[in-house]
């Protein structure tokens, strides 16, 4: 009893570490393409495959950003109890949780079709590289919604062997729109980054020009999900989903001002949901009737 009461805790410690949790920002919007990829009901062996696939990346590139980011979260007041610097976890172990991520991700793929298996080491770059993009460029906000945005493209490509323009467009969304929440995130660590010689736009720009850069990159969003709508074919109900997620990236960014982050955590783990999760189901209804 004692023996498994550690293996439990360990792996809460884990999921914890890399904000498991999080996977909903991403998997809507990848659930939203397969809809329209599969022009009705997909496989189970598909839909099952593109779920390991998804989870284990986002695994794989969070269990590697702590280990990159170890020494910087033990200096940062925000991060420094985390699991590495507290050490609750080695880099060791996080090392094989990304080894056996990445191994399964590659698996998947390969389960998947021939053209997502030649793709993947290219999709491990890009999610992989984003843990070394602040120490060099101010858009790693937008090399972030890059890891995320190509969830939509990969999906389709899961489903029908190639490429097409209308996931692009999802993926263009989705991409300006992590960058936005995640330059309103980055507002709190302004001074840190600064005095470490971290990049992001608030570092950059100060925080009144991030949150304008924020803003319309949300704004933008909505015009790629829009455009995206158009390539897919979508119906009156993903337009009504593209207005609702409108409202609530509105709100998302009222509650964060220059000089008052006290609603920051609401803004960003709250809200965000409510856009991946609603414009998905705006988007079942529209597969539905």
């Amino acid at each position: 009893m004692a023996n498994l009461h550690r293996v439990g805790r360990a792996i809460w410690v884990f999921l914890e570490a890399i904000k498991f949790e999080h996977t909903i920002f991403a998997l809507p919007f990848a659930l939203l393409s397969l809809l329209y990829a599969a022009a009705g009901v997909p496989s189970a062996r598909t839909v099952g495959w593109i779920l390991v696939a998804m989870v284990s990346a986002r695994t794989a590139a969070m269990a590697f950003n702590r280990i990159v980011d170890r020494d910087i979260d033990a200096l940062n007041p925000r991060t420094r109890a985390r699991a590495l610097p507290t050490g609750l976890l080695t880099p060791q172990q996080m090392g094989v949780a990304v080894a056996v991520s990445v191994l399964l991700f590659l698996y998947a793929a390969w389960q998947l079709n021939r053209v997502c298996f030649v793709l993947a080491p290219l999709a491990l770059g890009v999610i992989l590289g984003y843990s070394y993009s602040k120490r060099f460029t101010p858009l790693s906000h937008y090399w972030l919604g890059l890891s995320l945005g190509i969830a939509p493209s990969a999906v389709w490509i899961a489903v029908r062997g190639t490429l097409e323009p209308a996931p692009l467009w999802l993926t263009l969304g989705v991409a300006l729109w992590v960058a936005g929440f995640d330059i309103l995130y980055s507002l709190q660590d302004e001074a840190f980054d600064r005095a470490h010689g971290l990049r992001s736009l608030p570092q950059t720009l100060g925080a009144a020009q991030a949150i304008r850069v924020s803003r319309l990159s949300h704004a933008l969003c909505v015009v790629a999900l829009a455009i995206g709508g158009t390539a897919l074919g979508a119906g009156a109900w993903y337009y009504a989903g593209v207005v609702f997620a409108a409202l609530m990236l509105a709100y998302e960014q009222s509650l964060v001002k220059p000089n008052d982050l006290s609603r920051l955590n609401r803004a960003f783990f709250t809200m965000n949901g409510y856009v991946s999760i609603g414009l998905f189901l705006f988007a079942l209804l529209d597969r539905v009737f």
